[in-house]
């Protein structure tokens, strides 16, 4: 039987589609492909091919990132960011009718192998008034121990009061680069506003007897030894004097609560100086911090006093302060013989004595023990009449005028409990039996003989201090 004229195969279309298009559209996927991949190639692939001949590439696109000279030998030299500032400043204070001091710090290669300087410039707020010029004088007060930086004090003295009449302006200091005057920097020192000068300040009475300038506080210090020290000192110093801190780190929530009373007596400052450590110079910025408490109370008493919160001020003799500053009035600063003292070594106590009277005990009642060696040269702390000081240092000033009075250890002293400051806790690491007196006890080949001269003013302070704040807690 035959059957319709299709046949049994169907469409011929249909039976070879698929071998046909598959091929068309990988064809097409591919011309897509090669279009898309030339159009993205960098321009440089329709050049030449390129010599990487080391001739080739001095005059190609290296040198062109070195700049394009006329002299194909010439090295271009290009500066990225600034190692240190040519002046960081702190602070600016009037020293009297007619001066001024900026402290700060400044890049020490920059002044030990350059020619820096400075000029001072008033400019009145009248605008009948004239400016005034003066070429500044530098001082670099810290003995050579900066780093990156060194601290510099700017002194600005005018032939004249620059606001005499009180009418206000602006003290401008430029820095300049190098010895010649064409690059500085114009930096603001002083704007002081009308009506604001005040001549007085500078004239006796001070406000304060004495004043302490502490030095940068930083680490972990102990509240417990933070609180003995000053509660000693206050009673030390009297009523008419003023403590000076500088936290650098130190001053953690615990000291803080400490030292608040007295802040809130009116009795202490203490000063946020923490944005000093983005500055490299010696040892937490000391000299600086010291040169800047100096001028910004350099009329606010009549002896400003230096020394660290583990080291103790004592009066032999039981002579009162003002006794002994009298004595070296017509010395400019004095400085302080130091008593080296134990930090870990105490008396073993009676075990039959009640643990709540061993704990009242402070640090300085418990630490008795004192290093005999004698003809070793030991630091020196110091008091100076800060109105006659320029600039100073942390053990004594070289910058004033007047005389120093070294001799002095049987007027004043001060008792040095290195490293107690950091002891969280009790101070006691180590107990022996209370020695006969002038007995001599070795400990770590070190001799110590008793000295108890602070322990008996202990009671004193403690009922000094509640009287002068309230009680605190007792510690350890």
């Amino acid at each position: 039987m035959r059957k319709d004229g299709t046949g049994g195969g169907g469409d011929p279309f249909d039976q070879y589609s698929c071998l046909d298009v598959r091929p068309f559209v990988a064809t097409l996927v591919l011309l897509f492909l090669l279009t898309a991949v030339w159009q993205l190639q960098p321009t440089t692939l329709k050049k030449a091919p390129v010599n990487l001949s080391i001739n080739s590439i001095s005059k190609g696109k290296v040198s062109s990132i070195q700049g394009a000279t006329e002299n194909p030998g010439k090295r271009i030299f290009r500066p990225y960011g600034s190692a240190a500032a040519l002046f960081v400043h702190m602070g600016s204070y009037r020293g009297g009718p007619n001066t001024f001091s900026v402290i700060g710090l400044a890049s020490k290669p920059t002044h030990i192998f350059g020619r820096p300087w400075f000029k001072c410039e008033w400019i009145p707020n009248d605008p009948n008034l004239t400016a005034i010029r003066t070429k500044a004088y530098k001082i670099l007060p810290d003995w050579g121990y900066g780093r990156v930086y060194t601290v510099i004090v700017v002194n600005c003295t005018f032939s004249e009061n620059p606001n005499s009449d009180n009418s206000g302006g602006k003290l401008f200091v430029n820095a300049y680069y190098s010895a010649s005057p064409r690059k500085y920097e114009k930096i603001l020192a002083v704007d002081e506003i009308a009506g604001s000068y005040d001549e007085s300040l500078f004239s006796l009475p001070h406000k304060y007897e004495y004043l302490y300038c502490g030095s940068s506080l930083y680490g972990d210090l102990s509240a417990s030894r933070m609180r003995e020290w000053i509660a000693y000192h206050a009673y030390f110093f009297g009523p008419k004097s003023h403590f000076v801190f500088h936290d650098a780190g130190g001053i953690s929530p615990e000291v803080r609560d400490i030292l608040e009373p007295w802040v809130r007596a009116g009795r202490a400052t203490v000063q946020d100086i923490r944005g000093q450590a983005e500055y490299d110079g010696y040892y937490y910025n000391q000299f600086l911090i010291v040169n800047d408490c100096l001028h910004r109370y350099r009329h606010a008493a009549n002896w400003t006093f230096y020394f660290d919160v583990d080291e103790y001020l004592f009066l032999p003799g039981g002579r009162s302060l003002a006794s002994v500053v009298q004595e070296f009035s017509n010395y400019t600063q004095f400085t302080i013989m130091q008593n080296p003292m134990s930090s870990k070594l105490c008396v073993d106590k009676d075990h039959n004595q009640p643990k709540s009277r061993e704990m009242r005990e402070w640090g300085f009642e418990k630490l008795v023990f004192r290093n005999s060696i004698k003809g070793v040269r030991r630091d020196r702390k110091y008091a100076i009449q800060a109105k006659n000081a320029y600039a100073t240092g942390v053990h004594m000033s070289e910058n004033f005028k007047g005389k120093t009075l070294h001799r002095t250890e049987d007027k004043i002293r001060y008792y040095h409990y290195h490293d107690s400051i950091n002891i969280l806790g009790d101070p006691c690491r180590e107990f022996i039996p209370k020695p006969s007196t002038g007995n001599v006890t070795w400990f770590e080949k070190i001799p110590y003989v008793y000295d108890d001269s602070l322990k008996r003013m202990g009671v004193k302070v403690k009922q000094f201090e509640a009287q002068s704040i309230g009680t605190m807690p007792d510690q350890n």
